[in-house]
């Protein structure tokens, strides 16, 4: 593990090699698990004033779930998370060419919201774990990730470095710095 600021961070973000492909995976992510996608209370409150824009890129069954079950449920865990269809996919994938992508960070794209998506989508395979004191920042090690540990093996990009836009994101631009001075340090 390493410390930076109050961050502890395990030596998987810095050691293993993940690129997302999605051509391999179909995104997975996005269908895979048991519940779906952990939300900041924050979230739930901007993806709700925020849905009326991201609905039209929904599916149908996705829509129906929203409006029964709202843009965030509690889990069986007590999470806030976004709702399932059919206790699968999150409610805001759609498909394209056979891969499952977020209408969220699609109505980003398309610039008719400012929000990307949950962080949580964005920092995977990185889990947060927030406690009183420190945010524990881990690497979930997970079969469907297998193709972005071959391709990210194969580019030799570590974890870190793909996901530096999401960790600024989170913690900040010097605290980035900070992570990329400490994995110098690593490599020395």
């Amino acid at each position: 593990m390493i410390q930076v600021e109050d961050k502890i961070i395990s030596l998987d973000i810095f050691e293993k090699y993940f690129v997302c492909d999605l051509n391999a995976c179909k995104g997975a992510c996005c269908v895979e698990g048991d519940s779906g996608a952990p939300l900041l209370p924050e979230e739930g409150k901007i993806i709700d004033k925020a849905y009326d824009k991201v609905k039209p890129y929904m599916r149908k069954e996705g829509v129906l779930e929203i409006e029964k079950q709202g843009v965030a449920i509690y889990d069986i865990e007590g999470d806030l998370t976004t709702p399932l269809i059919n206790n699968r996919e999150c409610a805001f994938v759609f498909y394209e060419r056979g891969v499952s992508k977020c209408a969220i960070e699609k109505a980003y794209i398309e610039k008719k919201i400012n929000f990307k998506k949950p962080i949580s989508c964005h920092l995977f395979p990185i889990r947060i774990k927030e406690y009183a004191n420190f945010d524990a920042v881990n690497y979930e090690d997970i079969k469907i990730c297998k193709p972005a540990c071959a391709c990210g093996s194969k580019l030799e990009i570590p974890v870190y470095v793909f996901l530096k836009e999401a960790l600024i994101r989170k913690y900040g631009e010097y605290w980035y710095r900070r992570l990329l001075a400490a994995a110098k340090r690593l490599d020395g």
